[in-house]
């Protein structure tokens, strides 16, 4: 029997309730206790549903990815909590031992392997009647979208140029492999015929679900297909499939205005564009953008009117087309735990605060974003350019955390603002500029509350890369984009990195455009059991 997938990173016995492992070969010799075979696994539908949610969706996680990307790049920067973790990543001590980089490649791979479980289990089963069969096919084409996704992501953190389809990418793991398999890494093209396919399947099977976003539906579907595209250098497709999200997922940008009564934004005051002004020392400002008076804990959850600040507090879907479910008690990463040791408060003990140069950008009249990014407590220094770097201390909150659980948060893995920047980004690559120019202005205007969004004019295809990287930049900021923006966009943008002098305790620099460490490298852990994985160029 084929019980495990056999690199040395991923040694695992597998049931429905519970995983063991063990990087011992040994193991894979006797019958570990919990251990499940296929055969008493899979016996139904009811089964392979249950395994689809707890052990699929219970495995998948980009809190790794959001993290990484966050501390590398111009994201973040040492906050007045930190103890020194992660500080190597920060300086750019990157090498195949980072236990971050590790987790990602584990992460997905073992997701990978769940799924090819599920399907090779699915084959000794024969659903009874219309509505199992629908069942039974729903089930796997959420699995192999989900597989793609996995995909997708060792692809754009351990491929060194996406663009070529015959630059070595992952290893490409169809089934359940024998317990001795050493695989080998494939070429893209191997990879994206792969996941090309999967997507075909689950395509052609689901539909919306106008519901949640937390299960993979066609929608799903269609932004991961942009995404993928828009990676691989395909943008007209890109277009294609983020258009097709666009109109047919049900949802709109979600607007930067109060639901319910009358603006209290507008001439509130005029203190919060000031820096001398601490947020929580205005209790209109505070209420309409936090929900809370100046004492509140500032995690969105006393009423906030702010749709957009909302949706980062969990309380309403707005834009999301899939974020991955975190519960305030249950399985799954806390992403607040990242930034914050407690909560989003300056108080809090913060790890991390939010980059300078990242909020000046977004510290402008009518921009939402500083409100749902930036916590009430925050202190942001007036003469940040002449103080340390953690007492300029911007207290990061676009994870408010959920009521009772301060620092748990979905994951959003798409939203549909990043739909419209792919349309941007291949109207660009078609030198369309003005119709790029009116993708990215919707964005603007949906996040602007004063109505004073700026339209944007391209006259070249570098500044329009350039707008549209620093659009994402902000919209998409700590949700694990950044550092493949980098890798993609910079160099034909004309930009590089983009950190503040203050944004350490150290001199700070900024990664080269062509630095070997915008793609991350195979782990210790892998390369040391397996004689025939190949190391990225850089690596040793």
């Amino acid at each position: 029997m084929k019980r495990i997938i056999n690199t040395v990173l991923i040694l695992a016995t597998l049931s429905a309730a519970s995983v063991t492992m063990n990087s011992c070969q040994d193991a894979i010799d006797i019958v570990q206790p919990g251990q499940v075979g296929e055969d008493e696994l899979f016996v139904s539908v009811a089964n392979m549903n249950e395994f689809l949610i707890g052990s699929v969706y219970g495995s998948l996680d980009t809190n790794n990815e959001i993290y990484l990307g966050a501390v590398i790049t111009d994201e973040v920067k040492p906050g007045s909590g930190s103890g020194g973790q992660e500080f190597q990543l920060h300086r750019y001590f990157l090498d195949p031992s980072e236990g971050l980089t590790g987790s990602i490649w584990l992460g997905h791979y073992f997701t990978i392997n769940r799924i090819n479980r599920l399907i090779e289990g699915a084959t000794k089963i024969t659903p009874n009647g219309t509505a199992e069969t629908n069942q039974y096919n729903s089930i796997l084409a959420q699995a192999r979208a989900i597989r793609a996704f996995c995909y997708l992501q060792l692809e754009s953190y351990f491929s060194t140029d996406m663009k070529n389809p015959n630059a070595l990418g992952v290893m490409l793991v169809k089934d359940v492999p024998a317990t001795d398999a050493q695989l080998p890494r494939v070429k893209n093209q191997d990879i994206y015929d792969f996941i090309k396919a999967d997507l075909d399947y689950a395509r052609g099977v689901l539909t919306a679900n106008g519901t949640t976003q937390y299960y993979a539906d066609k929608n799903f579907v269609s932004a991961l297909s942009a995404r993928f595209n828009l990676y691989i250098g395909n943008t007209a497709l890109a277009k294609q499939y983020a258009q097709e999200t666009i109109n047919n997922s049900g949802l709109v940008l979600t607007t930067a205005m109060p639901i319910e009564g009358t603006n209290p934004y507008s001439g509130a005051v005029s203190g919060p564009f000031n820096q001398t002004l601490n947020v929580a020392q205005s209790s209109a400002w505070n209420i309409a953008f936090y929900g809370g008076t100046s004492t509140a804990n500032g995690n969105g959850l006393n009423g906030s009117f702010n749709p957009y600040r909302n949706m980062w507090a969990d309380r309403t879907r707005g834009e999301i087309v899939f974020a991955l479910n975190r519960l305030p008690a249950g399985a799954g990463s806390s992403i607040g735990t990242r930034w914050n040791t407690n909560t989003s408060q300056v108080s809090g003990v913060p790890m991390w605060f939010l980059g300078r140069n990242l909020y000046n950008l977004i510290n402008v009249p009518g921009d939402i974003r500083r409100w749902a990014y930036v916590d009430p407590s925050a202190l942001p220094s007036t003469n940040y350019q002449n103080v340390s770097s953690t007492a300029d201390r911007i207290v990061i909150d676009k994870y408010p955390g959920k009521t009772s659980a301060p620092t748990r948060n979905d994951l959003k893995i798409f939203r549909l603002s990043e739909m419209y920047f792919i349309v941007a980004e291949a109207e660009v690559a078609a030198n369309n500029l003005t119709a790029a120019a009116a993708a990215v202005q919707q964005v603007r205007v949906a996040r602007n509350f004063n109505g004073t969004a700026v339209t944007p004019a391209y006259t070249n295809t570098q500044i329009a890369y350039a707008d549209i990287l620093k659009e994402r930049r902000v919209e998409l900021a700590l949700e694990g984009h950044r550092y493949i923006d980098l890798k993609r966009l910079a160099t034909l943008a004309g930009v590089t990195m983009d950190r503040n002098a203050k944004d350490d305790i150290v001199a700070v620099t900024n990664l080269p455009n062509d630095s070997y460490k915008y793609t991350l490298p195979i782990p210790i852990q892998e390369t040391a059991g397996n004689p025939n994985i190949q190391q990225n160029p850089g690596y040793y």
